[in-house]
């Protein structure tokens, strides 16, 4: 199993009380401290403009410049983004910005990308909000015009929601057939069968049962449209609360729904600490957490991306991680 771990940005508020001027410091060392230790193989933000899970005030980082940032600030690990939502940029201009940092990166980037969610970010921004099939017509479509414009350094498509004719991308990324693509969502009907004409990796839930039938459903339309279903690498993400006890877990989570709760409300922190953390597959000490991902790894999960809540204060929790649980993964 591989590992990926996401940076802070703000978009979830992880950056509180750090004022903005030296955000991209903390952002910038978290990710260089990631690039020397070989435990990751990729360091992820989120392509999101308001805050979640209530849009505020605070401070919340632009993905694609995060990434040129990153690409020069480091020099092994991977750069993705989980993920690009298609409809926020014209896809061949999205095409340009990605093989540029994909030069500037020596080769690394990954494409993560995704018909969007936010509604109210969408509205706020003045995209409207599509009906979710025009939001995934956009994904199928453009995801077509991501790969023929770095394979041929050229896109034409004359399409029902995207129309290019003769857009020149040169230079073409530096990664030989182009910037691998990661299709995020478990849409069953449009988003997985978009996965299995054109993506390299997938990315949805990492709860056994709905991993296990999203993956069942993917597998079919792979044979329908005559791809290799074990060519795709399945990925999932994880909100992670680890301790040596369960006592330190608990103080991780009450201290994440304390650093909320001037923001947003403690009723709604609470919420929202219950509803992303507790009992589920990366939160526990390091055996719970190992034998949640080796079950997982079990039903066929390939690559884990790790969020920390408290990345841009404390440390400790994602040293826990590298020292004890992912040895244990690739080892077991």
């Amino acid at each position: 199993m591989r590992f990926g771990i996401f940076i802070p940005q703000g978009w979830r508020l992880d950056l509180l009380g750090i004022d903005p001027v030296d955000q991209w410091g903390v952002m910038c060392d978290l990710a260089r401290r990631a690039d020397a230790n070989e435990t990751w193989d990729s360091l992820w933000v989120y392509d999101h403009f308001h805050t979640v899970p209530a849009p505020t005030e605070e401070a919340t980082h632009e993905a694609w410049t995060l990434m040129s940032a990153f690409a020069v600030a480091t020099s092994r690990i991977r750069l993705g983004q989980m993920c690009t939502a298609m409809s926020y940029r014209n896809p061949v201009h999205l095409a340009k910005i990605a093989a540029t940092v994909d030069l500037i990166s020596n080769g690394r980037v990954e494409m993560g990308i995704g018909g969007g969610w936010y509604e109210h970010e969408w509205r706020a921004y003045g995209y409207g909000f599509p009906s979710a099939g025009t939001r995934l017509g956009r994904l199928d479509e453009g995801v077509r015009i991501l790969r023929q414009a770095w394979t041929t350094g050229a896109a034409t498509l004359d399409g029902k929601h995207y129309q290019v004719d003769g857009a020149i991308v040169r230079p073409k990324p530096m990664q030989h057939n182009g910037i691998p693509i990661w299709i995020a969502g478990g849409g069953e009907r449009k988003t997985l069968r978009t996965a299995a004409k054109y993506a390299q990796y997938t990315n949805f839930a990492g709860d056994p049962a709905v991993f296990t039938r999203k993956s069942e459903i993917l597998r079919a339309h792979c044979t329908e449209v005559g791809t290799d279903f074990d060519a795709i690498v399945r990925s999932a993400d994880f909100d992670v609360a680890i301790g040596s006890t369960d006592a330190q877990v608990g103080e991780r989570l009450s201290a994440l729904a304390a650093r909320l709760t001037p923001h947003i409300g403690a009723e709604r922190a609470r919420a929202h600490v219950d509803q992303l953390y507790r009992g589920t597959t990366a939160v526990g000490t390091p055996d719970r957490i190992i034998e949640n991902l080796i079950r997982l790894r079990d039903l066929g999960l390939g690559y884990a991306i790790l969020y920390f809540p408290e990345a841009a204060y404390d440390t400790t929790g994602i040293e826990l991680f590298e020292r004890e649980v992912a040895p244990a993964l690739s080892t077991y």
